[in-house]
């Protein structure tokens, strides 16, 4: 368990001082005024400078996706939670809290629907060539329809990379467009796969050469999950799609794999850098679907994921916090 019974009584000379990194959605806030015993800042810019000067007074930090450093974790005196407004944590030097004992804690299930979704909607616009179906409308090419380039997801194969909550979801969404899935995840069969309809894949080759099209859920990691061996494998008529993490995608194998017709589409919501340069090269391609890292950031999702990360960091400073929500509670269980 998490110590904090040490910290369950706190004096108002002592009460938590909460740093809010990042703009969150006005029920989160509500959430902050309405609880007894603390206070707050908040900095609704998302940069890491914007935040880092008010560091050191903070008892607990709320961060959106902005980076967390060494270099800032170094001035946080009296930082005893860092909570993640989301279940990523990538930008976030776990290392400089773990040496620390500083918590880093996550949200819940707040936001697998609506990567989902995004996901679903992604495949489907990819299918259907919609940015090529609105030009065509825009701009008087309205025989454009003749070539049949769109397609069906209908009887199509499914390869979902990351069967988590997220990736489940999407399995739900695709059985209902009649869509045959597979899902890759070593880790989760490691453990005993789910009972359900969804296949296991364990060679991720194979399952990449037998899908119509794939869809990335899974944490970015030292190599891009797919780069050019990978893109090697797919179909010439596959749809790539990734809303995880950029760099989970390597970008300049797909750019190759789509201007040479390896695959057909690609849907991301995820890049290297964001924001993406004005003269990134994918801009001047028409298969593909780009959006702004918004699979997570419905109303409702924004809403959830606020409460979420407010209360968790509201739990731990009562000792109530969940501990399956504390992404490094096992280093500081050791460490206690």
């Amino acid at each position: 368990m998490i110590e904090t019974a040490s910290r369950q009584n706190w004096s108002e000379e002592t009460m938590p001082h909460i740093l809010v990194a990042g703009k969150l959605h006005p029920s989160g806030i509500t959430l902050l005024r309405s609880a007894a015993g603390v206070t707050f800042d908040y900095v609704e810019e998302v940069s890491e400078a914007s935040y880092a000067p008010l560091i050191s007074a903070a008892d607990g930090l709320i961060i959106r996706t902005q980076p967390l450093s060494a270099a800032t974790v170094a001035h946080a005196a009296r930082l005893r939670i860092v909570s993640r407004h989301g279940v990523g944590y990538d930008a976030v030097d776990l290392a400089s809290l773990n040496s620390k004992g500083i918590a880093l804690s996550i949200v819940g299930d707040v936001n697998s629907i609506s990567v989902a979704e995004h996901a679903m909607m992604l495949m489907l616009a990819c299918a259907k060539q919609l940015l090529r179906a609105d030009r065509s409308v825009r701009e008087a090419g309205w025989a454009w329809r003749n070539r049949l380039e769109a397609t069906e997801l209908f009887g199509k194969r499914l390869l979902i990379m990351g069967f988590g909550r997220t990736g489940r979801q999407l399995a739900k969404l695709a059985a209902v467009f009649g869509m045959e899935v597979r899902a890759f995840d070593p880790y989760l069969q490691s453990l005993g796969w789910p009972k359900g309809a969804v296949a296991c894949v364990s060679d991720l080759r194979a399952g990449l050469a037998w899908a119509d099209a794939i869809s990335v859920h899974v944490p970015r990691g030292e190599r891009p999950a797919i780069g050019a061996d990978e893109l090697a494998l797919m179909k010439p008529s596959a749809i790539l799609v990734n809303t995880a993490r950029g760099g989970v995608v390597d970008e300049a194998a797909l750019l190759d794999a789509l201007r040479t017709g390896r695959i057909s589409a690609a849907g991301l919501d995820v890049f290297d850098d964001e924001p993406p340069l004005a003269d990134h090269p994918l801009f001047g391609l028409d298969q593909v679907i780009l959006t702004p890292h918004i699979a997570g950031l419905t109303a409702e999702c924004a809403e959830r994921m606020a409460i979420s990360s407010v209360q968790n960091v509201l739990d731990f400073f009562s000792g109530a916090i969940d501990p399956a929500l504390v992404v490094n509670r096992e280093h500081l269980n050791a460490s206690s």
